[in-house]
């Protein structure tokens, strides 16, 4: 499958790109992100613009997430039958909604390159729900730009390791969501200790005044 893709995005290039990450925004099952490494590798090699890669993947997805938004929010119930008629789709959609009940738009940025098979899935929530479309469309290019920003630059900076990065690259959400986890969890550890010296010295306080009255 790999063989394939870079195959392909060495004969198709960009229009190719944007075609892929329109419809992976869809929740159609296209190797998108495999296909931006691929493309951002082609492009350290001179075959591709890497402006053109960026430019194709960028305004691919956002049109994707846009298209999703809209056509759920046009369709209404009928669009909410069809999410909900498949076990998996339903439960996509349930998780997708109480994603955004709980982080509001910023549900949309992180769906983009975090927690990206939430990604679609969002975008018909968002409909539905009938979210501020200007704020989606926001929060959506902002979360594109990291998602593209992030496979294309690792396909071009990793060139020479094409294969490697491909074979990794189902795993790589996974990775930044544990990396952030990760992060959240050190900052967590480290504000609470600070907090309890605080605690600790503030108790302390009284007993060396106590030990050491002022002098009448």
């Amino acid at each position: 499958m790999n063989d394939l893709i870079l195959g392909l995005a060495a004969d198709y290039g960009v229009p190719l790109l944007f075609i892929v990450t329109f419809l992976s925004c869809l929740a159609l099952p296209v190797p998108s992100s495999l296909l931006m490494l691929a493309s951002g590798g082609f492009a350290a090699a001179g075959d591709l613009s890497l402006a053109a890669v960026t430019a194709a993947a960028f305004c691919g997805a956002v049109l994707g997430d846009n298209t999703g938004y809209w056509v759920a929010r046009r369709l209404g119930a009928r669009m909410d039958r069809w999410l909900m008629a498949k076990p998996k789709r339903a439960a996509l959609r349930s998780k997708s909604a109480q994603f955004m009940d709980k982080w509001g738009g910023s549900a949309v940025f992180f769906s983009r390159w975090l927690v990206s098979p939430l990604g679609p899935h969002i975008n018909y929530v968002s409909g539905l729900a009938r979210f501020h479309w200007p704020r989606f469309a926001l929060w959506s290019m902002s979360g594109e730009l990291v998602w593209v920003a992030l496979y294309v630059g690792l396909g071009y900076v990793f060139a020479d390791n094409m294969t490697a990065i491909a074979s990794i690259s189902g795993n790589l959400s996974g990775f930044l969501a544990a990396g952030v986890l990760a992060t959240g969890l050190g900052l967590w550890l480290v504000k609470s200790s600070k907090a309890r010296a605080r605690r600790r010295a503030g108790d302390a306080a009284p007993n060396v005044a106590d030990e050491n009255p002022r002098q009448a």
